[in-house]
């Protein structure tokens, strides 16, 4: 999967050097440029030695000779992080600025060094190393016990600045992590560097910790700022770009498609227009679900892959429900037609998800995408500012690739004031709205479309039933009711309503 940004910087990424990763590569607009030093910051656990691994490991697949240059662990240390990940170091040397030779038995200095090596001495070392191997790519772990042995910024930087310039002149391509255990607020390294990227973790009161990067400079390089979401885990970092739907666009086709309910249809003033999206709202139990599965079923019918983004619902439910509603989805899964996604919403970073509906436009072609439903999604990311925005990016990117979208999204209440948490109705396309009320002592379900930037829509109010025969019903307009959206209307005419649950006709 390729931006056209990433496309358009094709040629001049052919100078750069890749990072091994996929979407920091996007983000960088096609990797590093050579024979710099770049740092890569963050606190212990945040995946540096990771991202440094397969910075190497990616070098050693072109043919570039690799060196990691440790202080802060052990080379055993190293195979077994490479172990856990299934990668082999042995295209790489791995010098050990630390080992059984230095200690000191009888004194209580440091392990790291005895009193007379001077942090000189261990920069000559590091040097003549470089020297005997000549490496194309080179990782330096860690700063902070440089910081140490310096024991004063001047003499620190001095230093930093000494090993920049001989990597400089050896044509290195260097990573220089740094853990950030110095005094808050230093920026010594930034200012040194070529480039920053810097690594963070977080820890919510539930559901395991959030990752994210940032590119804090890059001298001579466009790149994508803010912050990007990746995973840490068996295989590698996994950098997802944060989206922005300005880059994405084709050309598709406008006509407008039924939902398979010639009702909505005449509601939504024809169907469905491919690069818009339609929200479904309602409270719990009133049959959104339903209803986006009576659309998801008629693309299907077309021949058009979809995806659907099950986040409330258990899958076994949600196929069971839908047989018995005559609405079997199981052989358009046999045939590859639809995909569902059981999210589990605590687990998945927003941009993870970004991502995923990428894959499923980019790579499967899908033309129909369901998200059922937004308040799973939003309410699992409590802290995650700015969420909305990142939606109105989703739907932009969507809406810009042709697809059709269907979102559901829950209200609290059952009759009276029923609210959401988030208001996304000005995101979407058109809006339908499912309201509860009662009648001749019987619960019954209301639907009307507030808004349509598409069509003429129809702005009166309907009944809507949904049944195993007939599936989803759309009846007459209510015309001789009034006070609906309140809950508790008072009748005044005859309108005719849909058969009642017992078989009879009601007669309010």
């Amino acid at each position: 999967m390729q931006s056209k940004s990433t496309a358009s910087q094709a040629a001049s990424s052919t100078t750069r050097a890749s990072t091994g990763i996929a979407g920091l590569n996007d983000i960088l607009g096609g990797g590093l440029t050579p024979s710099r030093v770049y740092l890569v910051e963050g606190t212990p656990g945040a995946g540096k030695t990771t991202l440094a691994l397969q910075f190497l490991l990616e070098g050693a697949r072109q043919g570039e000779k690799g060196l990691y240059i440790t202080l802060s662990e052990t080379a055993e240390e190293l195979r077994a992080v490479a172990d856990s990940h299934g990668w082999s170091l042995d295209s790489i040397t791995v010098f050990e600025l630390i080992n059984d030779m230095n200690l000191d038995p009888d004194g209580e200095q440091s392990i790291l060094y005895p009193s007379e090596i001077e942090l000189g001495e261990t920069t000559q070392s590091v040097m003549q190393q470089v020297d005997q191997q000549s490496p194309a790519r080179i990782v330096f772990d860690s700063l902070s016990e440089m910081r140490l042995l310096a024991q004063n910024p001047l003499r620190y930087r001095r230093q930093i600045l000494a090993l920049k310039h001989y990597f400089s002149s050896r044509h290195c391509t260097v990573l220089l992590l740094d853990d950030k255990t110095s005094e808050s607020g230093d920026q010594q390294l930034h200012s040194i560097a070529h480039g920053v990227i810097s690594l963070e973790q977080a820890a919510h009161e539930f559901g395991p910790e959030r990752r994210r990067l940032r590119v804090v400079k890059m001298r001579g390089l466009k790149f994508r700022g803010g912050y990007h979401d990746f995973l840490l885990g068996t295989g590698g970092l996994q950098v997802f770009p944060r989206l922005v739907a300005a880059e994405h666009g084709r050309k598709f086709s406008v006509q407008m498609q039924p939902t398979g309910s010639a009702g909505l249809d005449r509601l939504l003033g024809g169907g469905l227009v491919p690069g818009t999206s339609l929200l479904i709202c309602g409270p719990s139990g009133i049959g959104k679900t339903t209803t986006a599965i009576r659309c998801v079923l008629t693309a299907l019918e077309r021949g058009e892959r979809v995806a659907y983004y099950l986040f409330d619902e258990g899958l076994s439910t949600f196929m069971l429900r839908s047989r018995t509603l005559g609405m079997d989805l199981q052989p358009y899964i046999d045939n590859g037609l639809l995909v569902i996604y059981h999210i589990d919403p605590a687990e998945v970073a927003p941009g993870e998800f970004s991502h995923m509906l990428r894959c499923a436009v980019e790579r499967e072609n899908a033309k129909f995408v369901a998200i059922d439903s937004l308040n799973a999604y939003l309410q699992a990311m409590p802290g995650e500012k700015f969420l909305i925005l990142q939606m109105h990016e989703i739907l932009s990117y969507l809406n810009q690739q042709g697809i059709t979208t269907v979102l559901v999204l829950g209200q609290h209440g059952v009759i009276g004031d029923v609210h959401v948490d988030v208001d996304l109705s000005y995101l979407s396309d058109a809006t339908m709205f499912l309201r509860f009320f009662e009648a001749a002592g019987q619960i019954r379900t209301a639907v009307f479309v507030i808004k349509s930037r598409t069509s003429n829509h129809q702005r009166t109010l309907h009944e809507f039933r949904i049944t195993p025969n007939e599936g989803v019903q759309v009846g007459d307009a209510l015309e001789t009711f009034e006070g609906i959206l309140t809950g508790l209307p008072t009748y005044r005419g005859g309108t005719a309503m849909m058969q009642a649950n017992d078989g009879q006709a009601a007669s309010e």
